[in-house]
């Protein structure tokens, strides 16, 4: 059987202290956390379906909690049972995070867990989720979704003091639209308040699934583009943003998502911006031997780049900066089937959860 590799040789380690570049780990289960941790990551992810990955992970600790829970409080529903289970497991990342919060002077370390995404068109409804979930850990930081209603929560939230994650977002007119909001919103801060709490907002670009969705429409439309085109779609799009990023000097952090193969990994390297990588994809990076070298100054292709721009209108409009209005993100395709799967996912831990507290006597025991 081979060993993971240890934390003196992995590749990620070296990555974050020879370069800029720094990693999360995209999930918040005990043992893959403390993985990462060790191997330099500075920060962690959840959501819906991370909760249920965590459950069924950690099965032995969270079903007699969740039945724990349902005793000593049995008119909460399946959505309160959810979402107490789903904070207990943020809290216990942000407390293994801890030590990395103190040690970077808050400016690293932290969870970001997600609202609901059923309120993605409620700006209040999210802030109201953000404010909570930020009063739970002092490194707990919120995802707030790029829609246009996500904006307006988004400024909101920072405005508050609450350190954000600005995610569903694959273009580069979604991370510049969240910029100028987080902007906004530390400008309004500064104007009110000085509490001395320290903001680190992150803006993610989620390469992978807009890697996806080229791919999608390559198929459904019967484009004729280039093979490997499609597979660096989020490459050159989070390239692009990251030199607008420097130009402009915003005080944001971008934060790479949604790895689909190396090149993910290998061409953001150098950029003063952070991974997020899921234990699988952290395993593979680290026993593969590769130099973690600064590329993210290297262009992508242009003739790969011109290819997905004359022949796919929607790398067009992910690629420029103008590509797209707000009221249009929301319903960009790769929004779309995100928010679809987050919402989804949400419904899948409700599902886990009614089968713990009201188990189906029909069903085969295992």
């Amino acid at each position: 059987m081979s060993q993971a590799p240890t934390a003196t040789a992995s590749p990620l380690l070296r990555m974050t202290q020879e370069t800029p570049t720094q990693y999360w780990c995209d999930s918040c289960a005990a043992d893959q956390l403390a993985y990462s941790i060790e191997r330099g990551a500075t920060g962690a992810t959840s959501n819906p379906s991370i909760v249920l990955e965590v459950m069924r992970r950690e099965r032995d600790h969270w079903e007699p909690r969740v039945s724990e829970l349902a005793s000593t409080h049995p008119t909460w529903s399946e959505v309160d049972l959810a979402w107490a289970v789903s904070e207990e497991i943020a809290v216990h990342g942000a407390a293994a995070l801890a030590p990395v919060f103190e040690r970077t002077h808050r400016q690293a370390g932290r969870l970001s867990f997600q609202v609901n995404p059923a309120n993605h068109r409620s700006p209040e409804r999210m802030v109201e989720q953000a404010v909570r979930f930020a009063a739970l850990a002092p490194n707990i930081q919120v995802k707030l979704p790029v829609t246009a209603a996500g904006l307006v929560a988004i400024e909101e939230a920072t405005a508050r003091g609450i350190n954000i994650t600005a995610t569903v977002s694959f273009t580069v007119a979604q991370a510049v639209a969240a910029a100028e909001a987080i902007e906004r919103g530390l400008d309004r801060r500064a104007a009110a308040v000085d509490d001395g709490t320290v903001m680190a907002p992150m803006v993610v670009l989620m390469i992978g699934r807009l890697d996806d969705w080229m791919k999608i429409l390559v198929e459904r439309d019967g484009l004729a583009v280039h093979p490997a085109a499609p597979s660096w779609a989020g490459i050159a799009v989070f390239k692009r943003t990251y030199a607008l990023f420097q130009e402009r000097g915003y005080r944001s952090h971008l934060l790479s998502a949604a790895y689909r193969h190396r090149l993910h990994w290998t061409e953001l390297v150098g950029a003063d911006a952070s991974l997020t990588l899921t234990h699988g994809w952290q395993v593979r990076f680290n026993a593969s031997g590769i130099e973690p070298e600064p590329r993210i100054d290297i262009p992508v292709d242009p003739s790969l780049v011109d290819d997905l721009s004359r022949r796919v209108p929607d790398f067009r409009r992910a690629y420029e900066p103008d590509g797209m209005t707000p009221d249009e993100f929301e319903g960009y395709g790769a929004s779309a089937r995100t928010l679809r799967a987050f919402i989804q996912s949400y419904h899948d831990l409700q599902a886990a959860i009614r089968d713990l507290v009201l188990p189906d006597p029909g069903a085969r025991r295992a």
